[in-house]
């Protein structure tokens, strides 16, 4: 596997484990009533998504 395949690797994993940080303990009506929460928990994703497209497009080579 590629170097820029594993960094990509890496980023989704630390991501999904900062949402499981941010989430933990809390209920559905708490990230409901947090912006700062909802803002940290959707920027995550992002990066999850942002490091899904990068890493289709090192192995496929577009």
């Amino acid at each position: 596997m590629q170097l820029d395949a594993r960094k990509y690797l890496y980023d989704i994993l630390s991501a999904c484990e900062a949402i499981g940080s941010f989430t933990s303990d809390k209920t559905i009506q708490d990230y409901e009533d947090n912006l700062m929460l909802q803002s940290a928990v959707e920027r995550q994703f992002m990066i999850i998504g942002e490091a899904l497209i990068r890493l289709y497009k090192t192995i496929f080579r577009f």
